[in-house]
């Protein structure tokens, strides 16, 4: 397992003392020596298109309902976790230590390194793949990246879509990638290559 950062006011281990905490048991401790320099966003909603309930919470924890809604059936089984949830009204949720390995990227590539959940943290978004996000979910969004960077040496950030492509869609054009940039205010080269052009067009609302 990679050795833990320094602690700070903000951290206790890997746990972000201002997000609400749900352990998940889908993780495990990434490989020895890795550099986590990476942030995944993600986009669910369980069942899709819906907000506000339990469900993400259930499937991460591995106690959602398989007979609770049609949709469900296609994913049965599913094991799966993400560091991080950002609810539509902004609740930041933490299901596993960001110090150890969540399971949240699969088969993926990104920076010439294959198997991203050995050295990223994984942020999902509640919401919809292609559809918008709300205005507090990009603030609370900022400030949890930026509590990430002064923990581990972020330098790359990127969506689902960007490290799986043609497996995974999400976040998806309706993720605002210039106004998460101004907001941070880090360098485009943080981001993928094919956001940075839109970060030259006209502002959206501030972050």
């Amino acid at each position: 397992m990679t050795t833990a950062p320094t602690e700070t006011g903000d951290w206790s281990g890997g746990w972000l003392r201002t997000a609400q905490q749900v352990v998940s048991p889908n993780a495990n401790d990434r490989p020895a020596g890795v550099v986590v320099d990476l942030i995944v966003l993600h986009s669910i909603s369980l069942p899709p298109g819906q907000y506000g309930g339990p469900e993400v919470e259930q499937l991460f924890t591995n106690q959602l309902d398989w007979s609770g809604h049609p949709y469900f059936e296609q994913i049965r089984g599913l094991e799966v976790s993400a560091h991080f949830f950002v609810r539509r009204d902004g609740q930041v949720m933490q299901f596993v230590d960001a110090d150890r390995r969540a399971w949240h990227a699969g088969v993926s590539c990104w920076r010439g390194r294959e198997r991203c959940n050995d050295d990223s943290i994984g942020i999902e978004l509640e919401g919809l793949e292609g559809q918008t996000f709300e205005d507090v979910q990009y603030r609370a969004l900022t400030d949890l990246c930026r509590h990430l960077a002064g923990r581990y040496p972020i330098a790359h950030i990127a969506g689902h879509e960007h490290i799986a492509p043609g497996r995974k869609l999400d976040p998806g054009p309706g993720f605002d990638w210039a106004r998460l940039q101004r907001g941070l205010a880090w360098d485009p080269r943080c981001f993928p290559e094919c956001v940075i052009a839109t970060f030259d067009q006209a502002p959206s609302s501030a972050a």
